[in-house]
């Protein structure tokens, strides 16, 4: 049997192999939004599993730490250490923010720890952990942070003591752990302008500085100088608890809003990245109906080149369905040529990516099959073009 896609594919090679390639660009950039996807999710599961959390406590009727601002009293903690089946119970604030490093500036989510409590960076590649209360940070590798190096968070240097790596924001920011005092006054600090107004302000609020009540004004001033709230309490269960057991009395008693570790990634996943997720998820649906009509017009193109050729296969005998499935084949291992280049590519451009991307095999193989079957639905307009073709075409002037 003579193989129509084979001598086509011999005789045209160079011409269907760059084809292939500049289709393969375009498979490679579809892989990639999906991996993108993949990357968010991914970040998202690990910030929660990193804080080593089993329960958050934020601010009632919020979403917080992570969807939506939420605040604490920093005294809250106590309360919840002694309810049944806690074992840990710790302050965290969260700050996302420009950190300065020389003359550069990089974007990072600031977090305030206390030491040994949840929170603190499970591992870390280089140095050491936070062991001072001031002005020690502890940073993931991706923000390019050295071992020793000054950087700055607002008004304050820090000293870098150790390396972490994985630990993302939500939305793959890296994170700069810092002692949570710092990290407290860092995020309600005001610039010196402000301080001095708020305290004029102060100073003339007559029930505030009463000539009767010394040392009032003074002590108005210092309660507004200091930051006694966060934005979350991380929670550490006993063995034999469940996670529901240990929410429902905070939630109850606490007057508090507590998550655990599947309610929190439903917010991450369903809530935080949902929107991305649609926008990536139309992205793909466009790309894949742009990939589909690209293969269409050239199959379409080059069967049309081959009409003298087809009807010479008429005029021999050749059944149609014999025709059919060389063009198809022809169709198909454009997009396994496609595909083939698509991988590579998609597999080079991963570590260029500003944030982190994920290829997994399933999604590669799930590609795969969806370029084999938009490459066949795509030869079905140059098979009617073909079928169509008269055999007296090929004697005819």
């Amino acid at each position: 049997m003579i193989s129509l896609a084979g001598r086509d594919i011999l005789q045209s090679w160079s011409k269907f192999v760059f084809t292939g390639m500049g289709l393969g660009l375009l498979i490679g950039v579809t892989m990639s939004m999906a991996g993108i996807y993949r990357g968010m999710v991914d970040d998202a599961n690990a910030l929660l599993s990193n804080s080593g959390a089993d329960l958050w406590v934020v601010q009632k009727d919020t979403l917080g730490p992570y969807a939506e601002s939420s605040s604490l009293y920093d005294d809250a903690y106590r309360d919840i250490l002694g309810m049944p089946g806690v074992a840990k119970a710790a302050n965290i604030t969260y700050l996302t923010m420009q950190v300065r490093q020389g003359q550069q500036d990089v974007r990072a989510m600031v977090v305030g720890i206390l030491p040994d409590g949840p929170g603190e960076p499970p591992y870390l590649v280089a140095g050491r952990q936070i062991t001072r209360g001031h002005y020690e940070a502890v940073a993931d590798m991706a923000t390019k942070f050295n071992i020793g190096e000054r950087i700055q968070i607002r008004r304050n240097q820090y000293t870098v003591v150790g390396l972490t790596r994985r630990m993302v924001s939500s939305g793959g920011d890296p994170m700069v752990f810092v002692p949570l005092k710092d990290a407290q006054e860092a995020q309600f600090l005001k610039d010196n302008d402000a301080i001095i107004a708020q305290r004029q302000r102060t100073a003339a609020n007559p029930a505030l500085n009463r000539p009767g009540v010394p040392g009032l004004l003074e002590a108005v001033i210092a309660s507004q100088s200091q930051n006694s709230n966060v934005n979350a309490v991380l929670v550490q269960i006993k063995p034999g608890f469940t996670p529901e057991e240990v929410a429902e009395p905070i939630r109850r008693w606490q007057h508090l809003q507590v998550y655990t570790s599947t309610q929190m990634k439903e917010i991450l996943v369903a809530k935080l990245i949902a929107t991305s997720a649609r926008q990536i998820g139309m992205f793909l649906v466009i790309l894949t109906i742009v990939s589909g009509a690209i293969v269409a017009f050239i199959i379409y193109t080059m069967t049309l080149g081959k009409i003298r050729e087809i009807a010479v296969l008429k005029l021999i005998g050749t059944r149609n369905r014999t025709i059919a499935s060389m063009i198809m084949q022809q169709s198909v291992a454009l997009g396994i040529i496609g595909f083939v280049v698509g991988k590579i590519v998609a597999s080079f451009l991963v570590p260029i990516f500003p944030k982190f991307v994920l290829l997994l095999p399933g999604d590669a193989f799930r590609a795969f099959i969806v370029v084999v079957v938009i490459c066949v639905l795509a030869s079905l307009l140059a098979i009617h073009a073909a079928l169509k073709v008269d055999p007296a075409d090929a004697i005819g002037a």
